[in-house]
């Protein structure tokens, strides 16, 4: 952990000069693009740079490459490598990234090739990502974009300005100390993924092993032998409110719930509530429709005290005294029922699996003791990995706020008395 001291020393009575980005850089330069729909243009071995493709980091290659002759007719020249890049238009306005190739860009970049007798580069990137917010305000149009004016009057902390050694190794420093962060950030991001493929795969094994019989083992039966099933019907998202009766969308089971839940994400009045499919305590709602395969079919036990509701592209399956609602969701899971839900399967943009075509489908019936068990190991398994998968954003974003605080302790320096704005 850095220390506080240390973070006073290393900026204790030095005096800070603020230059415009302009006067630190031996060059700024916009890009371009290729006329399009010229196929001799694209195709190529030069990498370019669009602007959606800008982030906070290192930028090692780009989605589309462009020939000699696409480079020649458009106003986008090669830059070196461990140039500055803010993107200026679009939805990634004012964030900030490092070309580590040699490549071209579209005209909506800015391209900071800076002078590094005077700035390191990395300084720069750090120091201009803390003021993403604050660069993104600076434009205008419907979406905020800023012009290259913006970027070159763009005030930066120089600190110790009349000794330019001294100057470099302060702004070493800061990058050694902030770079540590990012890379700790990004190892522990690494480990924690790998954490969680893993326990995937096992899972994964473990779920299909338990719920794999031999012939004559258990008895197979139908899906409509062993429950009833209930297509539902309406429930736009427009109908969704604040408070009221528990409700479940389709949509939301292949994106929002896991195998199981207790409560509800969405709402609705209760005159909508009449007018729906009615959901109880054990009952499990299948999706019907996606644009996939592998999300039609997808299921989530409701296990809830209060009675919900659903509505169409899904159907409530209610269970008998043969079957638990858990085991079935789990053995939805599977890839045995991913075969039987394929032959079923009608449509190519939007794919349709019906309540009817659902309940012909043929699932193993073990003994409820058996089922229990099944459950309960599962259960296990998926807590295991929801906690994995549950706390990786969380740890990840506490690394983050962590080099955030520290980046802000590092980069505040007094400011002149014209406030940034009255430069631009």
């Amino acid at each position: 952990m850095i220390k506080q001291n240390f973070m006073s020393r290393l900026l204790q009575g030095i005096e800070t000069e603020w230059k415009k980005l302009d006067d630190v850089a031996v060059k700024i330069s916009s890009g371009g693009t290729p006329r399009t729909g010229v196929s001799k243009y694209y195709d190529g071995s030069i990498p370019w740079l669009r602007t959606q493709e800008v982030d906070f980091g290192e930028i090692w290659d780009t989605g589309v490459k462009i020939t000699d002759l696409g480079l020649k007719n458009s106003s986008a020249k090669l830059i070196p490598s461990n140039c500055v890049i803010v993107a200026m238009y679009g939805a990634t306005v004012g964030k900030i990234g490092i070309n580590k190739i040699p490549l071209c860009t579209n005209q909506a970049c800015a391209n900071i090739q800076l002078d590094d007798k005077v700035v390191n580069y990395r300084y720069v990137f750090h120091y201009l990502t803390s003021k993403y917010e604050h660069i993104k305000s600076l434009g205008s149009g419907s979406q905020t974009n800023i012009n290259a004016q913006i970027v070159k009057n763009y005030p930066i902390p120089i600190p110790c300005p009349e000794n330019s050694e001294k100057s470099l190794e302060i702004q070493a420093e800061i990058v050694r100390i902030l770079d540590t962060f990012t890379e700790l950030t990004e190892e522990l991001t690494a480990e924690l993924t790998a954490e969680l493929t893993a326990r995937k795969k096992q899972y994964t094994y473990y779920r299909d092993k338990l719920l794999t019989f031999e012939e004559g083992e258990v008895e197979w039966k139908t899906l409509g032998e062993v429950g009833e099933l209930v297509r539902g019907n309406g429930l736009p998202k427009s109908d969704f409110t604040e408070i009221g009766v528990p409700a479940i969308h389709y949509g939301q089971i292949y994106t929002y719930y896991g195998t199981f839940t207790t409560e509800t994400k969405s709402f609705v009045s209760y005159e909508t509530a009449k007018k729906l499919k009615k959901v109880n305590n054990g009952d499990v709602v299948i999706t019907n429709t996606s644009e996939n395969l592998e999300d039609v079919g997808k299921a989530v036990v409701y296990l809830g005290k209060v009675q919900a509701v659903t509505g169409g592209h899904a159907t409530i399956f209610k269970p008998t005294n043969q079957i638990l609602g858990k085991y079935f969701a789990y053995y939805t899971q599977t890839e045995m029922f991913a075969i039987q839900k394929r032959k079923y399967a009608k449509g190519t943009k939007v794919i349709d699996v019906s309540a009817t075509d659902m309940s012909k489908i043929i699932i193993p019936i073990p003994p409820l003791s058996e089922q229990e068990r099944i459950v309960s190991i599962l259960d296990k398994f998926d807590a295991l990995t929801s906690s994995i998968t549950e706390g990786l954003p969380c740890e990840i974003e506490l690394r983050k706020k962590q080099y955030e605080y520290y980046r802000n302790m590092l980069l505040s320096f007094p400011k002149k008395e014209e406030t940034i704005d009255e430069q631009r």
